[in-house]
C-alpha cells in the first residue's frame, strides 16, 4: 500500500492528507472543483474547510479523477454520503477502462452516512458500483475524530473495518501514527451504522442544548441513543459490543458533547426556534446527520425497530415539528424496562 488517493477535500479528506502525507505516505488529495483544486495548490492550505493547518509539500493536488485513480493503490472515498454513488461510479467506469482494478489494494468510507433512496451503507453501495473483483477490499474508517483535532495532531483513536480482519490489520497499520491509534473490527455493519446513527442522536443533543434542558437530558438522551442504535445494529446483523466501542459510544460521546460537532449545532439551533432551511444556509460543510435521518427513520420502520428518539428528530427535521412538542412527547411514552438480552423494542 504505497499510495494514497483522498477522494474529497472537505474538512475530514483534508485531514487525513495531512496524516498521511505526515506520516511519509505518498498521498493524493482530490478536489472536484479545478478552481479549488488550483487555490489548494497555490495556497497550500485549505482555507475553506479547514483553515490554519498547512498542507505538507508532499500533498499533491488534483482535480482530475482519473489521475487520482490511476495513480493510487488505495482510494480513500471521503465525499458526502448523498454524492457517494455518483463519484463510486465514475471511479468505476476509469478502472474498467484502465485495466487498474487490481493494482487497487483497499477502497475504504471516510463518509458517515446512509444513502437515502436505497438505505445502504457506503460499502454497500461501493458493492453496486465498482467491479466484483474489489468486493472484498472494502473498509470502512469511523471513530471519535474532528478533523480539526487530527489535523492539530492531538491524540485520536478510531476504527478501521473491513470483512478480512487481514485487510483491516494492513489499513491499521497504514493509518496510525505518533498520534493516530487504530483498533481494527470485522464489523463492517456495525461500524458504518454506528458511524451515520450518532449524527441523528447528536442533533436530538443539540435541540436539548438549544433548549437549555441541562445536563440530565443530555446524559440521558446520549444513553437511550446508544441504545436504539444498537437495536437497529443487532437486527441488521452487527456485533452488539461495536456499540461499546470508538465507532459507537466513542464517537456518539463526541459528537453529542463537541463544540466542533455540525450535527449538534444544527440541533443547537433548532432548539432556540431557528428553522433549518435557514440554518443550512448559514452552514458552509455538511451536516450528515440531516439527511442520515430520513434513512435511519426508513430503517426502522422496515425493520420494525423502535427508534423513539430518531422519530421524533424526524418529525423536526421533515414535519416542522416543534421542538418542546417532540420532547414532551419523549418523556410521556408509555414506560419500559431499561435492559433486555435481546434488545427488544423498548
Amino acid at each position: 500500500m504505497q499510495v494514497v488517493s483522498v477522494i474529497g477535500a472537505g474538512s475530514w479528506g483534508t485531514a487525513l492528507a495531512i496524516l498521511l502525507a505526515r506520516k511519509g505516505v505518498k498521498c493524493l488529495l482530490w478536489a472536484r472543483d479545478s478552481d479549488f483544486a488550483q487555490q489548494l495548490q497555490e495556497k497550500r492550505e485549505n482555507t475553506r474547510y479547514l483553515a490554519g493547518f498547512p498542507l505538507p509539500d508532499s500533498l499533491c493536488i488534483t482535480s482530475s479523477l482519473k489521475d487520482a485513480v490511476c495513480e493510487a493503490n488505495v482510494l480513500l472515498m471521503v465525499v458526502p454520503s448523498h454524492g457517494m454513488r455518483d463519484v463510486l461510479n465514475a471511479v468505476s467506469g476509469i478502472l474498467r477502462s484502465s485495466g487498474r482494478e487490481k493494482a487497487i489494494d483497499a477502497v475504504v468510507s471516510a463518509s458517515k452516512g446512509i444513502e437515502n433512496t436505497t438505505l445502504l451503507t457506503m460499502t454497500q453501495v461501493m458493492e453496486q458500483t465498482l467491479p466484483v473483483s474489489l468486493h472484498g477490499s472494502l473498509a470502512a474508517l469511523s471513530g471519535p475524530s474532528f478533523a480539526k483535532e487530527v489535523a492539530q495532531g492531538l491524540p485520536t483513536a478510531v476504527t478501521i473495518a473491513a470483512a478480512n480482519l487481514e485487510l483491516a490489520g494492513e489499513l491499521q497499520r497504514l493509518f496510525s501514527a505518533e498520534n493516530m491509534r487504530c483498533y481494527a473490527s470485522a464489523d463492517l455493519m456495525g461500524v458504518q451504522l454506528a458511524g451515520a446513527l450518532k449524527n441523528v442522536i447528536a442533533i436530538a443533543a443539540g435541540i436539548c442544548d438549544g433548549m437549555e434542558l441541562g445536563d440530565n437530558a443530555r446524559a440521558a438522551l446520549i444513553t437511550r441513543g446508544l441504545a436504539e442504535i444498537a437495536r437497529l445494529g443487532v437486527r441488521l446483523g452487527a456485533n452488539p459490543m461495536t456499540f461499546a466501542g470508538l465507532a459507537g459510544l466513542g464517537d456518539l460521546v463526541l459528537t453529542c458533547t463537541g463544540a466542533l460537532s455540525r450535527n449538534r449545532h444544527v440541533g443547537v439551533k433548532l432548539g432556540r426556534g431557528i428553522r433549518l432551511k435557514d440554518i443550512i444556509a448559514g452552514m458552509s460543510m455538511v451536516a450528515e446527520g440531516v439527511k442520515t435521518c430520513a434513512s435511519a427513520w426508513d430503517l426502522a420502520r422496515l425493520h420494525q425497530v423502535s427508534m423513539p428518539i430518531t422519530e421524533q428528530v424526524y418529525r423536526v427535521l421533515y414535519e416542522d415539528r416543534d421542538s418542546r412538542t417532540v420532547v414532551r412527547e419523549l418523556l410521556t411514552r408509555p414506560l419500559a424496562q431499561e435492559f433486555d438480552v435481546h434488545l427488544s423494542e423498548q
